[in-house]
């Protein structure tokens, strides 16, 4: 049997070829372009006949990836590929798991539809399930999920001695706490109210007895940055050092970040989605997975 070929959308060159590694598998690569009426054109220069296609394709951002994603996958079935498979470390729709408004689409389960309908097998990152219990509420794919708390109690116990834990509302409470019990290190629970896309009212608790313990504020998406931002602002008013931050998938622009850094001694993020703060590698947990549906 022929071994799986990792292939990579664009932009997702360092990450494909990270698993890659771990796998000791092959690498693949794709020829695209735009031609001038902005429509893609998409070559595999490796032969996917016979062999389990893997495309990796983080999806921030996701509209202008789509239809490049869905066309590679097509033609690898075309092609003759036994499997095809998507690394998608951070894992769009996932928000609008509910019809909140009248006429509104469920974007999450359209898209999960649609993935379904290209894909054998799906490996993510901590997707934000909220009202889903599991990814197979909506994929009627094979799925498997990387769990962060691991790699990020590792990087914390490398890099800080003395931390508090902090989860930004009351859904993180659950991987906040698996990631305060691997270090040893007490957590507490933020009260966050949304008042808008761009708008979020933080509580913070009397913090006083931590003074003496950095705070490490852990999130998984992080975007328009505005809860880290007023987390960290409200734990320098109370007297605590600079903390550290944690975003699992680093969807903030250079601009936050920059805003972040005025009240935070350090930004950190994993490498699901590029990004300069990237210092968490997720490339071995998800050649693990990989091998496992291989």
């Amino acid at each position: 049997m022929k071994t799986p070929l990792i292939v990579a959308m664009p932009g997702n060159e360092p990450l494909a070829a990270a698993i890659a590694g771990k796998m000791a598998t092959d690498l693949g690569s794709l020829e695209t372009r735009s031609f001038p009426d902005g429509e893609t054109y998409l070559r595999f220069q490796v032969d996917p006949k016979d062999r389990h296609i893997i495309l990796v394709c983080t999806l921030d951002r996701p509209d202008p990836k789509f239809i490049p994603l869905m066309f590679a996958a097509d033609a690898a079935r075309e092609l003759g590929a036994n499997k095809v498979s998507l690394v998608a470390p951070y894992l769009c729709y996932m928000r609008q798991d509910k019809r909140f408004q009248p006429g509104e689409a469920v974007t999450s389960v359209s898209f999960a539809r649609m993935l379904s309908a290209s894909f054998d097998a799906l490996v993510t990152v901590d997707p934000h399930l909220h009202r889903y219990g599991s990814l197979a509420n909506i994929y009627s794919i094979d799925t498997a999920v990387v769990h962060s708390a691991p790699l990020i109690a590792e990087w914390i116990d490398k890099n800080e001695s003395a931390p508090v834990l902090i989860g930004p509302d009351i859904e993180s409470e659950q991987w906040v706490s698996d990631v305060a019990g691997r270090v040893n290190a007490p957590y507490r629970v933020l009260r966050k109210e949304r008042l808008g896309d761009r708008k979020v009212e933080i509580t913070i608790p009397d913090m006083q007895q931590f003074r003496n313990r950095t705070p490490v504020l852990i999130d998984d998406i992080v975007s328009s940055g505005r809860t880290m931002i007023e987390a960290a602002r409200q734990l320098r008013d109370q007297g605590l050092p600079a903390p550290i931050c944690i975003a699992v998938h680093a969807l903030f622009s250079l601009e936050t970040q920059d805003a972040l850094l005025k009240l935070a001694g350090r930004v950190v993020s994993s490498n699901t989605v590029p990004h300069p703060t990237n210092e968490i590698d997720v490339s071995q947990a998800v050649s693990a997975e990989l091998q496992r549906i291989s």
